[in-house]
């Protein structure tokens, strides 16, 4: 479970890296400007996009790095405890582009999508030794 929980956040560290670039791009020269609602660059554009001077994108990169490390070191607690926080901040990053900026990144769904998945392989992995241990 811990090598599929660990190539889930390398997907995630990809999508996070790809919504990175667009960051960094010139405005208009991203490649998920699909229409108005789906626009990359104006959701990594907005102001909603740095955290005290940091991309938000850049902080994914580093979520997904420490859920990788903790994932294969077999800590199972911290990692759950890592990936709520992530799906938390995930779902406020949500609310923003739904809600306030009207407008998604597919890289940031991409990326949602990840974390969810990887809240539930974390809450399996956390259940399967007492799973095991009433199967038996």
């Amino acid at each position: 479970m811990r090598y599929l929980i660990v190539l889930f956040a390398i997907l995630g560290v990809i999508a996070s890296s790809l919504a990175l670039k667009v960051h960094y791009d010139d405005p208009g020269k991203e490649p998920c400007s699909i229409n108005d609602k789906w626009d990359c660059g104006v959701v990594n554009h907005s102001p909603y996009a740095m955290i005290h001077g940091v991309p938000v994108a850049a902080i994914g990169i580093a979520g997904y790095v420490l859920i990788a490390v903790v994932a294969f070191m077999r800590r199972r607690g911290l990692l759950l405890l890592l990936v709520l926080i992530g799906l938390g901040f995930a779902l406020h990053l949500s609310n923003i582009e739904a809600q306030v900026l009207e407008v998604w990144c597919l890289y940031c769904v991409i990326s949602q999508a990840i974390i969810a998945v990887l809240t539930v392989l974390s809450l399996i992995w956390l259940a399967w030794p007492k799973l095991r241990s009433r199967a038996a």
